[in-house]
């Protein structure tokens, strides 16, 4: 399993530059995965996921909450 890159550590320049790289690259891989089979198939969400990282990173900036939210984990 790879390591995710943190996108709080990235600045905004980084974070547009990222997000217009993966844009393209899930539109290379919609219009390749219409001519021939694709050799990952799971290569278009894990760009997706990508996008709405950079996004909510971007959202949170722009919302001023400069705190991270502690992740929901299922404990009992």
């Amino acid at each position: 399993m790879t390591k995710i890159e943190p996108m709080s550590d990235k600045a905004d320049p980084e974070l547009l530059k990222k997000l217009s790289e993966t844009r393209a690259a899930l539109r290379g891989e919609r219009f390749a995965a219409a001519g021939a089979r694709p050799k990952d198939s799971n290569a278009p969400r894990k760009l997706r996921t990508t996008i709405a990282r950079i996004l909510t990173e971007q959202s949170r900036r722009l919302s001023g909450s400069a705190s991270r939210p502690k992740a929901s984990g299922h404990t009992k």
